[in-house]
């Protein structure tokens, strides 16, 4: 079949990454636009007389001798070895500052030069429509012509995990991978984020919350809007599902959009900040697949940390309903990442995040040092795919219980932070024990609302204090080099 494409564009060479950034811009806007525009003609009957395809940006950098990066504590930003590097690319508008910030690494711990060009790799049309348009598919299923024939669809050879899960073996000299995500990848991420969480990929911020409960959404959702009634000093909306965002007062105030008649699966809600700085907070649900497709999907926007925050079973005779639980280990029985990340791999604690929460329950609860003790227990928590756990023989489970040394129990904490581990985002838990079902300790109708009542604000209040102390840490300093491997991409 013919191809119908948009002239070539040639590569071009930069040593300033915002001159680079505006070609990704150029390449990127000219040829989704030439397949959407192929599109719009479409659905006025106007067939095109072959297959329409234009393709993804491509960055590319040479190295020609092993060269340590400038600040040798740095986790990213670097070249492994010499050779070939390379990648494509999407959304640079939504990736602005994350590529400028990685090309000018690049630049200034290697020099030379960052090439840019149109890569080999079809955008499908899928993913050159923007979410937000509306398509008339009525008039497209007249045509009486498979869409697939006319346009490139996802391709799932471009979308796997490899280079992330550290399978991808690059050819000898390269080209090795700049970045974990390829741009269909990116892409395919992008869409399920707007599908599963009813908000768009722009309002995501760089610091995120999980919960397994919709009590603290509710109290993340009051506390929100009050903050942007009074004027927040810090924060600029809020954007709950639907895109309906609340605008701060001291900004103008006002809300825009109507919620959903229908939650999405997993709801998003976004406390917007300068710089994506704010916070994201996400009802996944109860289970370690919701766990598993959240933050398959979070990772490519490459968020500074993620935490989960939400109830458990505890497990030990000395914890009380209510106190905290901060995961310093985890046994991973969710079984859904065995395939990507083996059950043999250590998932390390992160002195940065462990800090941070235990710095926030001290100043939320005003305790200090062995005080907080009273109310807290670090160890390891068990992450269970059978939230029946408790029909299961009793002293088989109790003994394996016993065994990991387990002080909680829970259905997304261990896949969570295992995500984290795999696709290198910062990652914590911090955990408030709901029940104690080894102890008969079960909640009673009536004790789950008051329960939920007096410990949800401040369990939030904890998670949200968190955020705010490692958003005021360096970039460089959260992205650990405990999440890199032997040769790793260049991008963070």
């Amino acid at each position: 079949m013919k191809l119908i494409t948009p002239p070539t564009i040639p590569l071009k060479s930069f040593s300033d990454p915002v001159k680079a950034w505006e070609y990704v811009c150029e390449i990127y806007d000219r040829n989704t636009g030439f397949i959407r525009d192929h599109l719009l003609n479409l659905t006025k009957g106007q067939v095109p007389p072959g297959k329409v395809r234009a393709h993804y940006p491509k960055v590319q950098v040479l190295s020609t001798s092993f060269q340590q990066q400038a600040n040798s504590r740095l986790a990213y930003g670097f070249l492994h070895s010499p050779g070939l590097y390379q990648t494509t690319l999407t959304q640079p508008a939504l990736f602005h500052k994350y590529l400028i910030e990685n090309f000018s690494l690049i630049l200034k711990n290697h020099g030379g030069k960052i090439e840019v060009g149109e890569s080999e790799t079809p955008i499908p049309l899928h993913f050159a429509v923007d979410p937000k348009e509306r398509v008339e598919g009525d008039t497209l299923l007249d045509i009486g012509v498979p869409l697939r024939d006319l346009f490139d669809v996802p391709d799932l050879a471009h979308m796997d995990d490899e280079i992330a899960n550290g399978t991808f073996i690059p050819p000898s000299g390269g080209p090795y991978p700049l970045a974990a995500f390829t741009g269909p990848r990116v892409d395919y991420s992008l869409h399920r984020l707007n599908h599963y969480t009813g908000t768009v990929p722009d309002h995501f911020q760089n610091f995120v919350i999980f919960t397994n409960y919709q009590f603290y959404i509710e109290e993340f959702t009051r506390l929100a809007h009050q903050w942007m009634s009074e004027g927040h000093e810090f924060y600029e909306s809020f954007v709950e599902p639907g895109n309906v965002i609340t605008t701060n007062s001291r900004l103008g105030g006002g809300t825009d959009g109507t919620l959903p008649a229908r939650q999405p699966q997993m709801p998003a809600y976004h406390l917007t900040a300068p710089n994506g700085r704010g916070i994201t907070m996400i009802n996944i649900g109860v289970g370690p697949s919701n766990a598993k497709t959240a933050t398959d999907h979070i990772a490519v926007l490459r968020p500074h940390a993620w935490l989960m925050l939400g109830h458990c079973a505890g497990l030990r005779n000395s914890q009380s309903l209510g106190d905290y639980v901060l995961a310093h280990a985890y046994v991973r029985e969710d079984h859904v990442l065995d395939d990507d990340l083996p059950v043999t791999v250590p998932i390390p604690a992160l002195a940065e995040i462990q800090l941070a929460l235990q710095e926030a329950v001290a100043e939320v609860t005003h305790l200090e040092g062995l005080e907080t003790k009273t109310i807290m227990r670090t160890g390891t928590v068990f992450t269970i795919d059978n939230r029946n756990w408790e029909l299961r023989d009793q002293s088989e489970i109790t003994r394996r219980l016993s065994q990991s040394r387990a002080i909680a129990l829970d259905m997304e904490s261990a896949t969570i932070a295992a995500n984290g581990f795999r696709f290198r985002v910062p990652y914590g838990t911090l955990l408030c024990v709901s029940d104690k079902p080894l102890h008969g300790e079960l909640k009673l109708p009536g004790m789950a609302s008051d329960f939920y009542r007096t410990q949800v604000n401040r369990h939030l209040l904890i998670g949200l204090k968190a955020m705010e102390i490692l958003r005021n840490q360096p970039v460089e300093r959260l992205h650990s080099r405990k999440l890199r491997s032997f040769a790793e991409t260049a991008f963070q």
